[in-house]
């Protein structure tokens, strides 16, 4: 029980007695589990859920917790069962650890799909209560204080994880405590000469100014004194390495002309003395300009709270001062951590609501996204610090990540506002959806019913909601339209056997689907309209199956098959795509190529990229004809050779605008000294309406061809 001493003298006096002996019966579990294990640095295992428990403890973590960090690794490491906790210690404890412990009984692909389904399972077990995550800080944060002992490689790739993931979530949560230990053991495991040298620069530097600062520290006492604003301390501080380090990197300055190297924070008892202290302040130590910031009147997304200006000292040295009341200061030390501390009946301070919204956000993030590490992904993109702050149009702050655009504000409110953005005014005035929104503006999202989210959004989306969302949404709407799709096929295939899917006997369907190992024909018309299979190959399958038909009369032989053509409305989304080689539109002759993961691509009938598939017996290919109620703009190609005067390319954009044509592209060439070629890239509605442009286009004076774009190749 050596070990269990340390523990106690830390917790026994904010602990109840039972609560303290509780915490003992899981120290006795855990280290008579881990009695035959060593750490690689070869000491006993159970120094490490000790040490854990001991972080915990400083932060005056319950006992339910105490008790999970010592038992964090019984069941992944040991042969104790969970039924043993749950009997011991309750359902809350075996939760707690069951969220710490990793998944080791699943093949994965590749390390980092098992690395980001641990994350997740983490996170989503962080959603159910937060203690999860706390335990796991605490952990990682004792496995970096030993990380000496590691193989290089091991200790870097550990290093970066903890400061891309760990210390973000950290920060995130507003434990400022675990995140600046965090970010500095994760530096120095990835740049370990790098830390070496800035930590030399750094102590030097303080040394220098030991005395200046105990100066700074009387001088500010002094003047509260005299403002008779009480304070409970002032303390100095210095940088932390790897802020000095990240703000090198970052601005490409040497570390002589890092600012704010050296801070002091003002502790004070309630927040109008905030305000006041910082006005002394400014009394006695002139500002920087522009570097002042009010995180209480806007606390930042993690909940912090506090006052914050850059001063010239004494000998023009700057400083960083911080000006916080004690629950602000113990709230940014411990973050969600302190509500075990402070919190009382249904009491819920703003840091710990803001928390409980991101959570619920990610487990609404875990729920949309395709994959583990698509989801790690978007969620290391929302730990990182929000620095935009905009405004809906009934005064509500909303934030969003540095870059956000109008499209990540509308995700932000409401999914469904998001998936009908149409457009957005910000202060007023309209702007493009990809417009980077700025920390003070006040924004406004126009919605139709008509408008969904496309591919382009994620080009410039920054938000994990966002991204997320979008996928969601396009992944749906594909399903559906390939589903769509491959079901129009497959009928096409049957009707060359005279019959109609209609027409297939359900038993034939039934021996088909679990011959090919498919759960449901919508997944076999999913694969049919990705072009995964074959529809002449599948229709051909379930007709050699015994039962064929629910009628006589739609039997037919393999013999009397005939090609049908399949009609497009051009409403078949994403399933179904243009080919650019050949631009066809409404009108055109038209053939299909089935590409395998994207469906079918529409050519023009005699387009040269094709004609070496259009032979007999090639399943890759399919007549298609336009529907008889065809709709939808298609994007078509025109070449126009034109004498080079002036306004010649005004003349010729005019027109088409005249005739309804809708321009998105346009490149030029000249040939000579006096003339050019012109290609644009316009949507028409058929063949008729680019027959129409072309016919104005030719009637301009200097114009002298126009023709469609041919690919020769």
């Amino acid at each position: 029980m050596f070990l269990f001493s340390s523990l106690h003298q830390r917790i026994y006096h904010y602990l109840s007695a039972e609560d303290v002996n509780l915490i003992a019966k899981a120290y006795l579990l855990a280290a008579d589990a881990h009695e035959a294990q060593y750490r690689t640095s070869g000491e006993c295992y159970i120094h490490h859920p000790v040490a854990v428990a001991g972080i915990l403890a400083e932060m005056y973590m319950d006992r339910d917790t105490i008790c999970a960090a010592l038992m964090h690794d019984v069941l992944e490491d040991t042969n104790v069962e969970a039924s043993e906790i749950e009997s011991i210690f309750g359902e809350k404890v075996l939760s707690l650890v069951e969220g710490v412990t990793k998944l080791t009984k699943i093949d994965y692909k590749d390390k980092a799909e098992e690395q980001a389904e641990n994350f997740r399972k983490m996170i989503l077990a962080m959603v159910e209560d937060v203690r999860v995550i706390i335990i796991k800080l605490a952990d990682r944060l004792h496995n970096m204080q030993t990380a000496d002992v590691w193989r290089p490689d091991k200790r870097r790739r550990k290093g970066i994880e903890t400061l891309d993931i760990y210390a973000p979530l950290a920060n995130r949560l507003g434990m400022n405590f675990l995140k600046n230990q965090l970010q500095d053991l994760g530096f120095k495991a990835c740049y370990p000469m790098r830390y070496k040298v800035i930590e030399a620069c750094a102590k030097k530097a303080l040394g220098h100014r030991k005395k200046l600062f105990r100066t700074i520290e009387i001088s500010i006492a002094e003047a509260l004194k005299d403002a008779k604003i009480e304070f409970d301390t002032i303390c100095s501080r210095q940088k932390r390495l790897y802020s000095i380090f990240r703000k090198m990197r970052n601005k490409g300055v040497p570390f002589s002309e890092v600012m704010d190297m050296f801070g002091v924070r003002i502790v004070v008892q309630d927040k109008n003395q905030c305000y006041q202290a910082i006005g002394v302040v400014h009394s006695l130590y002139k500002p920087v300009p522009g570097r002042f910031k009010d995180y209480i009147a806007i606390a930042k997304s993690n909940g912090y709270q506090s006052l914050h200006s850059t001063l010239f000292g004494p000998h023009g040295v700057p400083i960083e001062v911080q000006v916080r009341t004690t629950e602000m200061d113990s709230m940014a030390e411990h973050g969600i951590a302190a509500h075990w501390l402070y919190k009382s009946g249904g009491y819920a301070s703003s840091d710990e609501i803001h928390t409980r919204k991101w959570m619920q956000g990610l487990l609404e993030m875990q729920m949309r996204s395709g994959s583990s590490v698509e989801f790690i992904e978007n969620v290391k993109v929302d730990l990182f610090p929000h620095d935009v702050f905009v405004f809906t149009p009934k005064g509500k702050i909303m934030e969003l990540p540095r870059g956000a655009t109008p499209v990540d504000f509308a995700y932000a409110v409401h999914t469904q506002v998001g998936h009908h953005a149409h457009s957005a005014k910000v202060n007023r005035r309209l702007v493009p959806l990809n417009y980077r929104l700025q920390s003070g503006q006040t924004v406004e999202i126009i919605t139709k019913d008509s408008a969904l989210p496309n591919h382009y959004w994620l080009d410039y989306v920054i938000s994990g909601k966002a991204k997320t969302a979008i996928r969601h949404f396009l992944k749906e709407s594909e399903t559906k339209e390939s589903s769509h799709l491959g079901q129009k096929l497959l009928n096409v295939a049957l009707e060359n056997y005279q019959m109609q899917f209609e027409d297939i006997h359900a038993n034939s369907m039934e021996q088909y689907l679990k011959q090919i190992n498919l759960d449901s024909k919508e997944a076999l018309f999913d694969e049919i309209g990705h072009g995964e299979r074959s529809a002449a190959m599948v229709a051909t399958g379930i007709l050699q199956l015994g039962q064929k038909t629910k009628s006589a009369q739609a039997k037919a032989s393999v013999d009397t098959a005939k090609d049908a053509p399949m009609a497009i409305e051009g409403s078949e989304g994403m399933a179904l795509q243009y080919a650019k080689c050949c631009y066809p539109i409404p009108g055109d002759s038209i053939c299909g190529v089935i590409v395998k993961g994207r469906g079918v691509m529409v050519h023009r009938a005699k387009c040269p990229k094709i004609m070496n598939k259009i032979i007999p017996g090639n399943d890759d290919w399919m007549h298609l004809v336009w529907g008889a109620e065809v709709s939808g703009k298609y994007l078509s190609r025109l070449c126009i050779e034109t004498e080079n005067y002036l306004g010649a390319l005004g003349d010729i954009t005019t027109n088409i605008a005249m005739c309804e044509g809708d321009i998105q592209n346009c490149t030029t060439n000249e040939t000579q000294d006096s003339f050019a070629v012109i290609d644009i890239e316009l949507n028409v509605s058929s063949r008729e309406h680019l027959a129409r442009i072309i016919r104005h286009l030719r009637r301009i004076s200097g114009v002298m061809r126009v023709y469609r774009y041919k690919n020769k190749k």
